[in-house]
């Protein structure tokens, strides 16, 4: 069980990388607050053993995480 669910996150993991190369016209802010949310999602789901809740929070959490790294960004 264990093998298929790390198979999995690796499969989710590829997929979200792949979504985001439709991310060109977007700006930093959104790419980061995109990946941010796609990382936290993945981070959240191997920590809490696959709970919808964890990987919910943990995508909210990067979300907002990649949103004020973008807002750092955009200042220089």
């Amino acid at each position: 069980m264990k093998a298929i669910r790390r198979c999995a996150t690796g499969v989710v993991a590829a997929v979200a990388l792949q979504g985001l190369t439709g991310c060109a016209g977007m700006s930093a802010r959104d790419r980061d607050t995109i990946t941010g949310a796609a990382i936290g999602g993945v981070a959240g789901s191997i920590l809490t053993n696959g709970s919808a809740i964890g990987t919910v929070g943990g995508a909210a959490v990067g979300g907002v995480i990649g949103d004020q790294v973008g807002k750092g960004r955009s200042r220089r």
